[in-house]
């Protein structure tokens, strides 16, 4: 079966702004905010973030897989691209998240829930820059794919 290539992003473009803002939404919002509610503690909200970041990290590998097949499949013939470069940094700093900081961040957790006295650490700096950078990545794919409907000049 031969995969025809699409005039338009059909899966990329919704995808990336989806994807854009489930991070701005968990990321630069809740991570925050929960811990404001009334009774919530510091250990009960690192409780709820690792959850949350859990579900938030199992969605955006959705949304950079539909993006993959959109940008590698059906658009095959197009060669190295803006789009796919910044695509791929997007991806290599989710891998990076995946596999390195949300599991070094949850470590921290249970010492937190222990009462135990936790040195600083610079991991959420890293977390929240790398969700920069990601996001900066994924707005400029957006207004590429917006630019190909000719949506915007």
């Amino acid at each position: 079966m031969q995969i025809k290539e699409i005039p338009f992003y059909m899966l990329a473009l919704p995808s990336v702004f989806l994807w854009i803002g489930f991070v701005c939404a968990i990321s630069f919002m809740e991570a925050w905010l929960k811990f404001r509610a009334p009774g919530i503690t510091l250990p009960l909200g690192l409780g709820i973030g690792s959850l949350i970041f859990k579900a938030l990290n199992k969605v955006e590998w959705v949304f950079a897989i539909l993006v993959a097949v959109d940008l590698f499949l059906l658009h095959r013939g197009i060669g190295i691209n803006l789009p796919r470069i910044l695509f791929l940094v997007a991806l290599l700093i989710l891998i990076i998240q995946t596999l390195w900081l949300l599991p070094a961040l949850d470590a921290r957790i249970p010492l937190y829930q222990q009462g135990l006295d936790v040195p600083s650490s610079p991991l959420h700096l890293y977390y929240v820059g790398t969700e920069v950078v990601k996001v900066a990545c994924l707005v400029i794919i957006g207004i590429h794919f917006l630019k190909s409907l000719r949506i915007i000049a």
